[in-house]
């Protein structure tokens, strides 16, 4: 009697590739901010982030050494592109040597980079520095202007540069300044969605109180170098962790 046809294995397709199911994915760790915590809007929490801030760095500051608006101008014109600290090496021999917007309008193109070589892009920053002063000099009697507009014309002065001069040099809140780390941190806390610095200044400026737009960016900068690093945050040391939608859990 014949027995009962013997079932073939399938096989796959005359390729020369056998079958093989595809391989499970096996669960990986999430983005640690891929989620964001759903929190208050952040005009309802801003007070209390300004107020731990404020306690957390009672002493937050211009970083960059000066000891007049002259000074402190020159010193955030080499700050593009440069650390702080880089700068501070760099400005007591320049001082020096231009005291004043007087002498800086009649500096030498080299001696002057040879002096800032350091801090990069130097060729433009000595033409830069070199044409402020003598703006300085020839539109406004040697003396540091007052105001956004005036300081804004000067040769190589941006928006960030004049924040950083009313704010800091004559006590006049007329803007927040925005550097990276303002940028990071503002969207981290869900303070803007954006990243261009003018646009992250007028959502800041919409949300913090006039008084402190100076101070804050002091505080966000000391905050991220010292907490919230950038790639390392010490999640589990901040003391806006209750308050940051981006807080990775501890």
């Amino acid at each position: 009697m014949a027995g009962k046809p013997v079932k073939r294995a399938k096989t796959a397709k005359r390729s020369g590739r056998t079958s093989t199911p595809p391989a499970k994915k096996r669960p990986g760790k999430a983005p640690a901010r891929a989620v964001a915590r759903r929190l208050p809007p952040a005009a309802v929490r801003i007070g209390e982030i300004l107020a731990r801030l404020k306690q957390a760095y009672p002493d937050a500051h211009c970083a960059l050494e000066h000891t007049s608006p002259y000074e402190l101008l020159v010193a955030t014109i080499l700050s593009a592109q440069c650390t702080d600290a880089r700068v501070n090496m760099v400005t007591p021999a320049l001082f020096a040597k231009y005291p004043g917007p007087a002498a800086l309008a009649g500096a030498a193109q080299a001696d002057v980079e040879a002096l800032v070589q350091s801090t990069g892009f130097f060729r433009n920053k000595a033409k830069n520095l070199i044409a402020m002063a003598q703006a300085v000099m020839a539109q406004h009697g040697g003396e540091i202007p007052r105001t956004m507009d005036q300081l804004h014309a000067l040769p190589g002065v941006g928006r960030k540069t004049a924040n950083v001069v009313l704010g800091n040099a004559f006590g006049i809140n007329a803007g927040v300044t925005v550097d990276t780390h303002v940028t990071r941190l503002s969207n981290l806390l869900g303070l803007t969605t954006h990243q261009d610095a003018v646009k992250i200044e007028q959502d800041l400026i919409a949300l913090v109180p006039q008084d402190d737009w100076t101070l804050v960016s002091h505080l966000l900068i000391m905050h991220g170098r010292g907490v919230c690093i950038a790639n390392r945050p010490r999640c589990g040391e901040c003391v806006l962790a209750a308050l940051c939608p981006s807080a990775r859990p501890t």
